[in-house]
């Protein structure tokens, strides 16, 4: 565990109430597009849940269908502005589609963002002192959880944007349980040498993965230069690994997030088909 420890999270020993990840938009994230989508809850059991572990339940956001199950289980792991009204709308939309789609808050040792009016703000007091090593046991222990919840765990996947991206390539080196990933815009290579949080990055893991991970990228992305994207194309390559990655040319980052002016809506939906059939070849469905 972390040193960065907030009351946030100490609370949450003692159960945190409801509402904790909120159901608005990330002040950060800037004006709401006329464009963002809200889906629909109507026959899904759908809201916040508390994930526990060894020193703590944190919170998570879970949509499944209402049915008889037991479902496929989709972790969806969070942007750089945490588990908010986009996040949760993704789990609902992956619910209609028959999945157990969960979304753990996993930012919640270290701070919440949701007040935070500054990327820079996200960035510097919450994201950079988040270890990546706390990143996977929190998803084991949300799988742990999902199992407990009617979730099929042995047809698992995960998808992620923004930082929740390159989360994907690193649980995918992570997880035997894992059979497939979707990385929307995640970085491939970070800025600055390697720390005791980060030792790894996703394209030092190409020749680890345990699981195929589809990779969607934007051509115009000005936070992941194409040659970064190209990297991991040549290391996934070298590993003989079956991962694939899509590059969109005249996609920004952030391209799926229909609340921003970056959505592109063919682009997304286009990839939002193709995670669905790459989940689907690959035993997730």
């Amino acid at each position: 565990m972390t040193q960065h420890t907030s009351n946030r999270f100490r609370l949450s020993r003692r159960g945190f109430g409801a509402g904790a990840l909120g159901l608005g938009f990330t002040l950060a994230a800037g004006p709401v597009a006329a464009s963002a989508i809200v889906t629909s809850g109507e026959g899904l059991i759908e809201g916040e849940v508390a994930v526990p572990t060894s020193d703590g339940a944190f919170p998570a956001y879970r949509a499944k269908p209402a049915g008889e199950g037991p479902f496929p289980v989709i972790l969806v792991t969070q942007e750089i502005f945490g588990v908010h009204a986009h996040i949760q709308d993704l789990c609902r939309r992956l619910a209609k589609q028959g999945y157990l789609a969960i979304a753990p808050d996993l930012y919640v040792r270290q701070g919440d963002v949701s007040a935070m009016t500054e990327i820079s703000q996200i960035v510097d007091t919450v994201v950079a002192k988040v270890p990546d090593a706390q990143v996977m046991a929190d998803l084991d222990a949300t799988v742990a959880w999902a199992e407990g919840d009617g979730g099929d765990t042995s047809r698992l996947g995960i998808t992620g944007f923004c930082w929740g991206g390159r989360i994907v390539w690193l649980y995918a080196a992570h997880s035997e349980a894992l059979k497939a990933g979707v990385a929307w815009y995640g970085r491939l290579v970070l800025v600055g040498p390697a720390s005791d949080l980060r030792p790894k990055q996703p394209v030092d893991l190409a020749g680890e993965l345990k699981a195929p991970v589809l990779g969607l990228y934007g051509g115009q992305d000005q936070g992941i230069p194409l040659e970064t994207v190209e990297a991991m194309r040549a290391a996934l390559k070298a590993a003989d690994d079956p991962s694939q990655i899509i590059v969109y040319p005249d996609a920004p980052h952030g391209f799926n997030a229909d609340y921003r002016p970056s959505y592109r809506e063919a682009d997304a939906q286009d990839g939002w088909t193709r995670m669905l059939e790459w989940f689907k070849s690959h035993g997730v469905a």
